[in-house]
């Protein structure tokens, strides 16, 4: 069998986790999986969040036997509450009243399964600074927060309410890249992965 980087499979269609991985992986299938994203309350936020990109990647795993499947999960946590994505508008404009002036943690949990599974989780912190009702009028009005967790971005417009972080800055985006690499090792991908690592720093 060809071990090739082609048989790497994304298993999410989100714009920004293609991104990251075009940066380790130049060339991967994206195929997103149809597992129902379900919260489950009895479980703590990286529970949850390597539980469901392991669901992921199982599913995607399943449907195409013999690749490397990577699957994750990013949730944002503030005072232990998960703060999914914003419903509308209005929904945006309240998650960024909560998290104005305060810190929150992002956990991403991400999966690769093959012929071995290797999953973990990332945690990171952000500071939003203290937010004036026009500040956040105008960043919702446009329309980045939408289909975001947190109802922000840090790498677009939502830049510019971030007061500062402490961790991954790709696992605050949606995919912590140093974590991945140790993963595809763990679970035995082959290839040597882009040089891109040892020249960034996390």
């Amino acid at each position: 069998m060809n071990h090739s980087s082609s048989s790497v499979i994304l298993a999410s269609q989100s714009p920004r986790r293609i991104e990251l991985l075009k940066q380790v992986i130049t060339d991967f299938k994206v195929i997103p999986s149809e597992v129902e994203e379900v919260l489950h309350p009895d479980r703590s936020p990286e529970e949850n969040a390597e539980a469901l990109g392991l669901e992921k990647a199982n599913w995607v795993a399943k449907h195409n036997p013999g690749h490397w499947v990577i699957g994750a999960d990013t949730v944002v946590v503030l005072d232990e509450e998960i703060i999914g994505k914003p419903t509308d508008d209005e929904d945006a404009r309240r998650i960024l009243k909560r998290l104005s002036g305060k810190e929150h943690q992002v956990v991403t949990g991400v999966a690769v399964v093959h012929l071995k599974t290797a999953s973990t989780t990332t945690v990171s912190r952000v500071r939003i600074k203290p937010l004036t009702h026009e500040e956040i009028v105008t960043y919702v009005d446009s329309g980045e927060p939408l289909d975001k967790a947190g109802a922000y971005a840090i790498q677009g417009k939502g830049a510019s309410l971030v007061d500062g972080f402490d961790g991954s800055y790709t696992n605050i985006i949606g995919l912590p890249i140093e974590t991945l690499k140790d993963l595809l090792q763990q679970a035995g991908y082959p290839d040597k992965l882009t040089s891109w690592f040892s020249s960034r720093k996390f």
